[in-house]
């Protein structure tokens, strides 16, 4: 029986591939590597970001992609693609970009780094003081955690972990048993590091490495006495890393979790990566065992992962090669000594990180857990890592006797272990811990502090557009809201309700809502700025995210440009509106910003007849976003803040000519870089503007 394909629900010529997006924003992501204004160190740094993306776009995506082809899936793409034709275009994009990218390591940064004393020892160099140096590493920190398994009827392939790096071996002769296997595989322990810096004295340089993978492939006959080595040859597999696990069927979220992530090792391959000199029998046998094809190989000329590279700007201590020190600045009202609740009474305060110190926000807490007026503190965690100060100040909170409640999202991609390990944490100290609701993530950034002071309870609140991170704050643009707002305090308090309690979600006052309100009063917003262009009047918007994907809000911003609305979208990341197109989208320009710091705030504007309505987001215009995340938006009402939102977050970024990329209608990237304007760096001006001295 003939099924008709399952179509998307709009024209499909509007709409840009979403896959293919990804991995344009990885090229601009490389180009950073390839660009001689950007420190050589930086660039190394950022072609090691390159492949630190495109895991997780194999473990994710491309697994994701690969099994609607195994599925046969009728499903077509927003773009009109079947899974099929999808596959091999993505395919062949991530094969290009990967041999750029090795092309760019080995033809540009190996030599400038050399050039600089920073080299990289190749086995056919070394002499023999740094060989013997060498051999007395291996015999001493790595024969002793090395587990060579020979392949034969008694001993098959092993289990391979996902993106570990292991070593396929061709060997002649027999063993000490009278076997005759002519195959064995090594599996370096993630334990081991993956370069080994030598001495300076014997390295003749400034700063000598030396690859694990050159190392074992010098020495590794030393593990099969008696034996010829005929090749030995480095590979990885990346696997299928998303979970699943029914919620609708889990009595207990955290216990079926733990169950589940051991389990993400050892997903479906989705990928293979061998060295350039891996014989073709071998590839051969490498991709029958992992059950992959052709097109699934990727045959790199040097270290199969480059991740293992992000620990060299770290360990040379060459601060010109390097980014300038940079000190985040701190608000006055925030500084030193400064009683933060007070200061918030007085007025909201922004903090635009990571040009502002994440410091004022871990101080709030800390002012709460200490402060005896304090009687509650409420927090959502998704993304905190695993030494976080605040989690520290939540626990001590609820040794001090605090009301603390705590939603933790475990499903967050990637950090769910350490999610639940505080989880873990807190309900041993008598927090209140709630994993949010079943079927939607809580995406939320959102801090709840209750005070009794004068006249009853008081709340107060932070809410941000990034996590309670730290580490990623020192990295990431995000704004953070501190405020002392009688109604969007009390509009917090109900979302926290909603989360750990039961009943109807009731109306809020100021803040959008997902999965809620966030989607229709975006459009309504949206839909009104093209009401306005229709009658004669002015109509504009501008807003900045990470990800613009779902169909309903790019329909209604083409409806808005045809009206008439000037619209301009500064989307780091993957966006699959069309930009530019006659009658249907000349009015909306779509730029990306890539630079020193990851653009992760999602800020909306809107002209809206002159008041200017300006919100913040945790969320990006996705279809997960809107309809299973639990998200919040929320205005800027303080007419000084709205000012400085609308220029450090939308103008200093429309403004840019140096990291700024120009979209076209076919999803293609131009660089905004003019050497006769005067020139703009939206990144670089903010750090003057708001930096510590």
């Amino acid at each position: 029986m003939n099924h008709p394909y399952l179509k998307p629900r709009f024209p499909t010529e509007n709409y840009l591939n979403r896959e293919l997006g990804l991995l344009a924003f990885n090229r601009r992501v490389l180009a950073q590597a390839q660009d001689d204004h950007v420190p050589l160190l930086e660039r190394l740094r950022f072609l090691c970001i390159v492949s630190s993306n495109l895991d997780e776009f194999f473990e994710v995506r491309m697994a994701g992609l690969k099994e609607q082809v195994q599925a046969h899936s009728l499903v077509i793409t927003s773009d009109g693609k079947t899974a099929q034709e999808a596959f091999r275009l993505v395919s062949a994009e991530a094969h290009a970009i990967v041999t750029e990218q090795y092309q760019q390591l080995n033809d540009v940064i190996l030599p400038a780094l050399a050039e600089q004393g920073i080299r990289f020892l190749r086995r056919s160099t070394w002499n023999e003081a740094q060989r013997e140096w060498i051999r007395n590493y291996f015999m001493r920190e790595m024969v002793p955690v090395l587990t060579p398994i020979g392949l034969d009827p008694s001993h098959p392939f092993p289990r391979v972990l996902n993106k570990s790096l292991n070593f396929a071996i061709e060997l002649e002769g027999k063993d000490a048993f009278g076997r005759s296997s002519n195959a064995a595989i090594v599996q370096a322990p993630r334990v081991l590091p993956r370069v080994i810096q030598l001495p300076e004295e014997l390295a003749g340089c400034a700063y000598g490495f030396v690859f694990l993978s050159s190392i074992l492939h010098e020495f590794v006959g030393e593990l099969f006495t008696g034996m010829s080595v005929l090749g030995c040859y480095q590979f990885r597999a990346t696997r299928n890393s998303d979970l699943f696990v029914d919620e609708e069927e889990v009595t207990n979220l955290r216990t079926k979790l733990q169950g589940e992530l051991p389990q993400r090792n050892f997903g479906n391959a989705v990928r293979l990566e061998v060295a350039d000199n891996c014989s073709p029998a071998m590839t051969e046998f490498l991709l029958a065992q992992f059950e992959l094809k052709p097109a699934d190989l990727y045959r790199v000329q040097g270290p199969v992962n480059l991740v293992r590279l992000m620990q060299i700007p770290d360990s040379v201590d060459r601060p010109d090669m390097k980014f300038s020190s940079f000190v985040p600045g701190v608000p006055k009202a925030v500084g030193k000594g400064s009683n933060i609740f007070e200061s918030i009474r007085k007025s909201d305060i922004l903090l635009h990180h990571p040009y502002q110190s994440f410091a004022p926000v871990i101080e709030l807490l800390n002012q709460a857990v200490k402060d005896p007026q304090v009687v509650a503190i409420k927090m959502t965690v998704y993304r905190t890592g695993t030494d976080s100060v605040l989690m520290q100040s939540l626990i001590r909170a609820a040794q001090n006797g605090k009301e603390v409640t705590v939603v933790v999202e475990l499903m967050a991609r990637f950090d769910e272990e350490a999610n639940i390990g505080w989880a873990t944490k807190l309900e041993e100290v008598g927090a209140h811990v709630v994993y949010g609701v079943v079927g939607y993530k809580s995406h939320l950034k959102a801090l709840l502090i209750v005070r009794r002071e004068e006249g009853g309870l008081k709340r107060y609140a932070h809410l941000g557009t990034g996590n309670y991170h730290p580490r990623t704050a020192r990295l990431y643009s995000d704004f953070g809201l501190m405020t002392a707002h009688e109604e969007i305090t009390h509009d917090v308090s109900e979302v926290f309700k909603q989360l750990t309690g039961l009943g109807k979600a009731r109306t809020l006052r100021h803040l959008w809502q997902a999965p809620f309100t966030l989607h229709s009063s975006i459009i309504a917003a949206i839909q009104a700025e093209a009401d306005a262009a229709r009658s004669g009047g002015k109509g504009r918007i501008v807003a900045k995210m990470n990800s613009l994907v779902e169909p309903e809000v790019i329909n209604a911003l083409y409806e808005a440009s045809q009206a008439g609305v000037m619209i301009d979208l500064i989307v780091r990341g993957v966006c699959t509106l069309r930009p530019g197109v006659t009658g249907l989208s000349e009015n909306i320009r779509v730029r990306s910003i890539i630079g020193r710091f990851l653009e992760h705030h999602r800020v909306m504007y809107f002209y809206a007849g002159g008041k200017e309505n300006v919100y913040l987001s945790s969320a990006d215009w996705m279809e997960r976003n809107f309809f299973k995340r639990i998200e919040l938006a929320f205005p800027i009402l303080d007419p000084k803040l709205k000012k400085r939102v609308i220029t450090e977050g939308l103008k200093f970024y429309l403004a840019d000519n140096q990291q700024g990329w120009e979209m076209s209608s076919v999803g293609a990237y131009q660089r905004r870089r003019s050497a006769r304007a005067k020139p703009h760096n939206a990144q670089g001006e903010l750090m003057v503007t708001l930096g510590g001295s």
